[in-house]
């Protein structure tokens, strides 16, 4: 035999006890959820209320209204469904309409205090890191392939031969990576003015990046020596034969390419061992030096050393060194001024 719930019970002891006080007219009135709870125990449990209530009172049909909505803003018409598109402003808008609570899209901010932000600092600066590894490649790779013609030119440098030219040939690889390593110059002396102006001068501009100023740094350096090697042919063809002209912009392109290779440690250097920038400085103008009396000296070998009166090389190396040298200096500072902001 199956034993009844003591909730089923209790309900029908219940619905006994109440209909037999109804029909001897102990309770009076309709029938009421209270009235039926003050009829259980005073120990019943919630399982058993819930049974007495739904013994008594059985669930009937809701019926809704099917009247419009009335309420609206006096003045106004009846009130719209809010899927209508073309609705009134105060019905799409509310206090909370543009909440980030109401509204997950909006980014709604941080909570708490913000910290205290990273410093910069040049070794996690990608685009100079990646600068610096593009430099090392060129020159490891001109060094791999071309090391024979290094030492060879470096052997000629200081020989003076008794024709008008060296007699060493050069191959279009081995001029290639010439170039190359000339790019790498442009490159190192433009981040070291780069790191210069946002050290010692601004760190401000009106560009929207600091490195499209770096950038126009590098197109100023390269634009100097197509300038410079321009001036160079268009003088050079004047006064001299072609053979003093090629083996003099072999030497150029020599020299400028080692330029690079010179400056490169001492802008790592500054960029992973906290050189300051001016020690760079100090370095590359001394490098700078360094690289002008070599120029000297070959302008001397070549041009010159048949040439009794001397004078002519000074006004030759000041009109086509100096001045553009100094000419360099001067766009490179006017781009500064008129990129950097005044406060």
């Amino acid at each position: 035999m199956t034993q009844e719930p003591a909730d089923s019970i209790l309900a029908e002891q219940l619905a006994d006890t109440a209909q037999a006080s109804f029909s001897s007219g102990g309770t009076v009135g309709k029938i009421t959820p209270f009235k039926v709870l003050r009829m259980l125990p005073p120990d019943a449990t919630p399982a058993q209320q819930d049974s007495a209530i739904q013994a008594w009172f059985q669930p009937g049909e809701i019926h809704y209204s099917n009247r419009p909505d009335t309420l609206h803003l006096p003045g106004e018409g009846i009130g719209r469904n809010l899927k209508e598109v073309n609705l009134p402003q105060y019905y799409r808008e509310s206090f909370f309409s543009k909440d980030s609570l109401l509204h997950p899209e909006i980014n709604g901010g941080r909570y708490g205090a913000l910290g205290d932000p990273v410093p910069y600092t040049l070794h996690s600066d990608d685009v100079v890191t990646l600068s610096l590894l593009f430099c090392f490649i060129i020159a490891a790779v001109a060094f791999a392939n071309s090391r024979h013609f290094i030492s060879r030119e470096l052997k000629n440098f200081f020989y003076l031969s008794s024709g008008s030219d060296s007699g060493s040939s050069e191959t279009w690889s081995e001029v290639r990576y010439q170039f190359f390593l000339v790019l790498q110059t442009c490159i190192l002396v433009s981040i070291t003015f780069f790191f210069y102006v946002t050290t010692s001068i601004t760190s401000s501009f009106i560009l929207r990046s600091p490195y499209l100023l770096a950038g126009i740094f590098l197109g100023v350096c390269i634009a100097y020596l197509l300038v410079k090697a321009g001036l160079y042919t268009l003088v050079n063809n004047v006064f001299f034969d072609g053979k003093k002209n090629r083996q003099w912009m072999k030497n150029m392109l020599f020299i400028t390419a080692a330029e690079g290779v010179v400056i490169f440690p001492a802008v790592v250097l500054q960029v992973y061992f906290y050189m300051p920038v001016q020690n760079v400085l100090y370095f590359l103008v001394f490098a700078l030096i360094f690289i002008k009396i070599l120029t000297f000296y070959k302008c001397w070998s070549i041009f010159f050393r048949e040439n009794s009166f001397s004078l002519q090389i000074f006004l030759y190396f000041c009109a086509l060194e100096a001045i553009p040298l100094l000419a360099l200096w001067g766009i490179l500072g006017g781009i500064v001024n008129e990129l950097k902001i005044n406060f």
